[in-house]
């Protein structure tokens, strides 16, 4: 799953919110901020907790910070050893 997230989603917390949401399901992958101004999720796993990952982010406390969600769902590619921050 390839996520974009766009809003006033940069220094707000958002990637360390993804990072610790991650924590609570099995997936592995990134959070990013973007050159223009979006956060990208990527993650793989079951779809189900991709699914539930993705809720969880879009319902936490950054939900107000959101104001586009773009995903694209492709077949993973198991070269995640676990979710974090990348810079």
């Amino acid at each position: 799953m390839q996520v974009f997230f766009s809003g006033t989603v940069q220094g707000v917390g958002f990637r360390f919110t993804a990072e610790r949401l991650a924590r609570r399901f099995p997936v592995t992958g990134f959070v990013r901020n973007l050159e223009d101004g979006r956060v990208e999720v990527t993650a793989e796993g079951e779809e189900p907790q991709l699914v539930e990952f993705l809720t969880a982010l879009r319902e936490s406390g950054m939900k107000d910070y959101i104001r586009d969600v773009e995903a694209r769902w492709s077949a993973a590619q198991g070269c995640f050893s676990r979710f974090s921050i990348t810079f």
